[in-house]
C-alpha cells in the first residue's frame, strides 16, 4: 500500500476488505436477528409455541410502515429523477473537483437534508451521488460516497425535525393519556432547539466530515462505479413523445390528468396544514409521502413521463418488501414473547438500564440502552410512544431534564444506523450496492462516534436542572 495513504484511509481499507469478506447480504442479516432474538426469548423462559407465535403475528406488524418505506423510495425517486430535479441535481454534482471533496459534499447535504426529512437526506443523497459517479474527472471513491449519502440517517437525523419523539412530546393531542401524565408536554425549545442539542449536533456533523475525509480511499484505492461495474444511468426517465399513433394514448401524454390530480391534493394538503399546523402536519409519513407523490405528479408533468420513472424506481423497493417482515417479526419477540417471570426482553432490557443509573450517569446508561435496543428494533423513532412511559419516568425519578432525556434517546439511537443494513436498504437499492459495501466505512464512523456521543451526552447534561412537567 503507498506509504501516502493516511493512517483512518488505511483503516477504512481494511475494514471494508473485512466486511466484504464476513458481511453478509442484509437478508441474511435479518433474518438471524430473528433467531438471535428467539433463542434469547426461551432462554429467559418464553415457551417454544409462544415465540413463535410472537414471531408469526408480528410477521406483518410493519405492513403499514413497509409501504410507507417503499413510497417514500418511489416519491423520492419520482421527484429527484424529474427533469427539473435532475438538472438541479446535476448542478450540485458540478461543484467538487476532487473525489474527497465529492464525498465529504454529499455528507454535508445527507446531513443536512437529514434535519428536515431522513427520508429525503437518502433518497437525494444516493441521487447525488449517481449524478456524481458520471463524471468522468473524478476519482470518487463509488463506497464511500454512498456511506457518506446515509450519513445523516447515522449521525443527526434525530436531532432535528425528523425527530418523531420531539415531534410527539411537543404535541399533547399525539401522547397516550398515560405518557401525558408522566411528561407532559415538551416544546422544541426544550428538546431539538436547546442550545445543548445544537451545539451537540454541529459537533456531531464536523466530526463526520473530518471521518468521511480522512477515510476516503484515494488514487489508485479509489474503487470508482466504473471499477466496480456499476453503471451510474441519468436518473431522469426520456421524455414521452408528445405525438401518439392511437386515441387512448392522448391522455398519457397529456398534462391534463397531472394537473387535476395535483389540484386535488393540494387541496387536501392546504386543509390538514391549516388544521395540525406545519411542523406536526409534516412529520406524518403519509402526509411527507402524499406530497411527494404529487410533487412527482407535477414535475414529471405527463403521465407517461410519471409511470416511466415509477417503473425505473421499483427495483429499489425490493429489499424492503422482503426484509421488514422479518424486522417486524423480531419487535413482536422482544416485546411480546414473556419469559417464565411474566416479563419481556425489551422489559428486562429497560430495567436493566434505568436501575444502573444515576442522575449523573442517565445520559451515558440510557444512551447504550436505546443504541442497543435501536439495533434490534430500528424504528426511526417510532418505537418512543411504546418505551417513553418507563424511559421518561426514571428520568423524572432520577431529576433529569426530560427534554435532554428526548435528546439523549434521539443522538443514541441513530448510532446503530451506522452498522446496520436495515435503514441502507433504499440507499443500496438505488446506488445498485450491497450492505459489505458500505458498512466498511459506516463502521469507522460507529466506532468513533460512540464514544464521543455518549461523552457529549454526559457533559451537556451536568449543563442542565431539572424541571417538573408542564401540562397543556
Amino acid at each position: 500500500m503507498n506509504r501516502q495513504v493516511g493512517w483512518l484511509e488505511r483503516i477504512s481499507l481494511r475494514c471494508c476488505a473485512w466486511s466484504e469478506r464476513w458481511i453478509p447480504d442484509a437478508y441474511v442479516f435479518a433474518v438471524l436477528g430473528v433467531i438471535v432474538v428467539a433463542i434469547a426469548a426461551i432462554a429467559l423462559g418464553s415457551p417454544v409455541t409462544q415465540t413463535a407465535k410472537a414471531f408469526g403475528d408480528g410477521f406483518w406488524s410493519l405492513i403499514p410502515f413497509t409501504m410507507q418505506m417503499s413510497f417514500i423510495i418511489i416519491g423520492g425517486y419520482v421527484v429527484a429523477s424529474s427533469p427539473p430535479a435532475a438538472r438541479l441535481i446535476d448542478k450540485l454534482a458540478a461543484f467538487p473537483r476532487s473525489g474527497r471533496g465529492a464525498v465529504c459534499w454529499v455528507a454535508t447535504i445527507s446531513m443536512m437534508f437529514s434535519l428536515l426529512h431522513w427520508g429525503l437526506s437518502m433518497i437525494l443523497g444516493s441521487l447525488l451521488v449517481r449524478a456524481l459517479s458520471r463524471r468522468d474527472d473524478l476519482d470518487m471513491d463509488y463506497r464511500a460516497a454512498a456511506a457518506a449519502a446515509y450519513l445523516g440517517m447515522g449521525s443527526v437525523w434525530a436531532m432535528g425535525l425528523s425527530s418523531s419523539a420531539a415531534q410527539l412530546q411537543a404535541n399533547p393531542a399525539s401522547m397516550t393519556p398515560a405518557l401525558l401524565q408522566i411528561t407532559g408536554v415538551i416544546p422544541f425549545t426544550e428538546t431539538i432547539f436547546l442550545w445543548q442539542s445544537i451545539a451537540l449536533t454541529a459537533i456531531l456533523m464536523a466530526i463526520t466530515l473530518v471521518i468521511a475525509w480522512l477515510t476516503t480511499p484515494q488514487r489508485e484505492n479509489a474503487q470508482t462505479a466504473r471499477r466496480l461495474g456499476v453503471v451510474a444511468e441519468p436518473a431522469a426517465p426520456s421524455l414521452a413523445s408528445a405525438s401518439t399513433t392511437r386515441p387512448g394514448e392522448w391522455l398519457e401524454h397529456s398534462p391534463l390528468l397531472n394537473i387535476l390530480i395535483v389540484a386535488l391534493g393540494a387541496a387536501w394538503l392546504v386543509q390538514e396544514f391549516q388544521a395540525k399546523g406545519a411542523a406536526l402536519a409534516i412529520s406524518s409519513l403519509n402526509t411527507y409521502n402524499f406530497m411527494f407523490v404529487m410533487l412527482g405528479l407535477l414535475l414529471c408533468w405527463r403521465p407517461r413521463v410519471f409511470l416511466n420513472s415509477v417503473s425505473n424506481s421499483v427495483s429499489s423497493v425490493s429489499g424492503v418488501l422482503i426484509q421488514f417482515p422479518f424486522y417486524g417479526g423480531i419487535a413482536a419477540i422482544l416485546v411480546s414473547a414473556v419469559g417464565s417471570d411474566g416479563q419481556s426482553i425489551a422489559h428486562h432490557l429497560s430495567t436493566f438500564f434505568a436501575q444502573a443509573a444515576t442522575r449523573e450517569t442517565f445520559p451515558i446508561v440510557m444512551g447504550i440502552y436505546s443504541a442497543v435496543l435501536g439495533f434490534f428494533v430500528p424504528s426511526g423513532g417510532g418505537k418512543w410512544i411504546i418505551e417513553a412511559p418507563y424511559v421518561m419516568q426514571a428520568a423524572n425519578e432520577l431529576k433529569v431534564h426530560l427534554g435532554w432525556a428526548v435528546q439523549v434517546y434521539n443522538a443514541a439511537e441513530a448510532l446503530p444506523n451506522l452498522i446496520n443494513p436495515f435503514w441502507m436498504l433504499p440507499l443500496l437499492g438505488i446506488l445498485k450496492l450491497r450492505a459489505r459495501d458500505v458498512i466498511g466505512f459506516t463502521m469507522v464512523q460507529f466506532i468513533v462516534h460512540v464514544p464521543v456521543v455518549l461523552a457529549l451526552l454526559w457533559a451537556f447534561g451536568l449543563t442542565l436542572e431539572y424541571k417538573p412537567p408542564v401540562m397543556p
